[in-house]
């Protein structure tokens, strides 16, 4: 017999764990909106220390030369973009300590659900995994193909914790009533979680798009619109697709499930990830590119995706209870 209070730390630890992995997203989202993804050009140390310098009185004279055989040309120190990406790191360091913790603790599934174990262990070598991934990211000079890899790594192991949390209250979700919903419910909250997953990936297309920009002009920033490829236009024309989609699910929750369930609480909270997605990327699209929006409407889009599997776990567990 498990213990109940284990099982409910085991949850709040993991939930904890998925908060921190999206905060860490978020930090991603602001070292790349501000340009700091070199402001530590080595790895694991930054400019050569643990603890980065403030000033760069405190490199030596030649560190600009240091850099360049190394690969990296015109390294400038900037106490604030070096900070920035350190901060980043550090964040994503504890994201190994929740993870490592998180696996230890679901060692109470070992006699009741092994997969539960064998689940939260894979979540933490990705996670050793995604540390790599972030070195390599660094040596690569940040070449767009390793950021996308490295945010796409990050998805996953978000999902797998989903995944592993949900399953540890399956018993809860196996009751929920699903009987109302619309047999293509199921059909058409797949092909949504798929609208997200090629929005993510067009986003990244945009992203990469404007970083050239941004490395190739002195425009300011409210005039780089005028040179973004075609699928900037299919990327922000995509999204009210995926708006009505979404809207749809969360009209038919509201419809066929009980007003207190947890499938309508978490219907609303898509819709509202919808619309601040939305909504960043139109501030995106008509302010002038502000640096406060890209990471705001990144973090949306994969809390989007996120949302959206928690639905398909919860239905998928209820349909198999109701089916047998």
């Amino acid at each position: 017999m498990i213990d109940n209070q284990a099982v409910i730390n085991f949850r709040r630890l993991g939930m904890l764990t998925i908060c921190a992995v999206y905060f860490v997203i978020l930090v991603g989202g602001i070292v790349r909106a501000s340009g700091a993804g070199m402001g530590c050009p080595d790895w694991p140390t930054c400019f050569g220390q643990w603890v980065p310098p403030t000033e760069e009185a405190q490199l030596p004279p030649n560190y600009h030369e240091i850099y360049a055989q190394r690969g990296y040309q015109n390294t400038q120190f900037n106490p604030v973009k070096t900070w920035t990406e350190y901060t980043n790191r550090l964040v994503g360091v504890s994201i190994g300590f929740l993870i490592f913790l998180t696996a230890w603790s679901s060692r109470i599934f070992l006699k009741g659900d092994k997969p539960i174990f064998y689940l939260a262990l894979t979540c933490f070598f990705l996670v050793g995994f995604q540390g790599w991934l972030g070195s390599t990211v660094v040596a690569s000079n940040l070449k767009p193909l390793m950021i996308t890899t490295h945010m796409l790594v990050a998805l996953l192991i978000v999902a797998l914790l989903i995944y592993t949390i949900a399953r540890s209250q399956r018993d809860f979700l196996q009751q929920l009533d699903v009987s109302q919903l619309p047999t293509k419910f199921k059909t058409v909250l797949v092909v949504a979680m798929g609208m997200t997953l090629l929005q993510v990936a067009m986003g990244t297309q945009v992203r990469e798009a404007v970083d050239v920009i941004a490395h190739s002009t002195d425009l300011e920033r409210q005039y780089w619109r005028e040179s973004f490829p075609v699928i900037f236009y299919v990327h922000r024309s995509f999204s009210s697709l995926i708006l009505f989609t979404n809207l749809w699910l969360v009209w038919k929750l509201y419809q066929s499930v009980d007003k207190s369930s947890v499938l309508l609480r978490a219907g609303f909270g898509l819709a509202g990830l919808v619309v601040s997605a939305i909504l960043a990327g139109v501030s995106l699209d008509r302010l002038g590119m502000p640096p406060v929006a890209q990471p705001i409407h990144l973090l949306m889009a994969n809390l989007i995706f996120g949302m959206q599997f928690f639905l398909f776990i919860c239905l998928a567990y209820a349909q198999k209870k109701a089916n047998a």
